[in-house]
């Protein structure tokens, strides 16, 4: 099953898919956040059917000590709004600490300046929601954990 990811950020939304296997997660774009949801989510939509993917992966921004906040409650009523109009399931994952992995991955590579990294800094942080996602599923052996309930 291919699975498509996004990092929703206030400004940016970075985006990672599968690979069919479930095995490797691959940034692949970062979309503008902007005003009009319809035409914003009918871009998620083209996404999801580009990539063919049969679920879409949201992370969620649960705090350091496991509460969800502003962050997340948002998060968890945008997973309800795509959720009516994606043609496809809708997912939630503890997304702790990703951006923090991305970044600190970026700056080991060391041929992206600042500005370069933050171009891409959204659609790695995806990825890496999207590889622990994997993983997790993988290490069950089972369907995983969803956290939109």
């Amino acid at each position: 099953m291919r699975v498509l990811a996004l990092d929703l950020g206030s400004k940016r939304i970075g985006v990672a898919v599968s690979d069919a296997d479930e095995r490797v997660a691959i940034p692949i774009t970062t979309l503008e956040r902007i005003a009009d949801k319809s035409r914003l989510y009918a871009q998620i939509q083209q996404l999801v059917e580009d990539w063919e993917a049969e679920l879409v992966l949201l992370g969620l921004p649960i705090d350091l000590e496991g509460k969800t906040g502003i962050a997340a409650s948002a998060v968890i009523a945008e997973r309800e709004q795509l959720a009516k109009r994606l043609k496809v399931p809708v997912e939630l994952h503890d997304e702790r600490m990703t951006t923090r992995i991305a970044e600190r991955s970026l700056r080991e590579r060391g041929d992206l300046d600042a500005k370069a990294r933050r171009k891409v800094i959204d659609a790695v942080a995806a990825s890496v929601i999207l590889q622990d996602w994997m993983d997790a599923r993988r290490n069950a052996g089972s369907v995983g954990e969803d956290l939109s309930e």
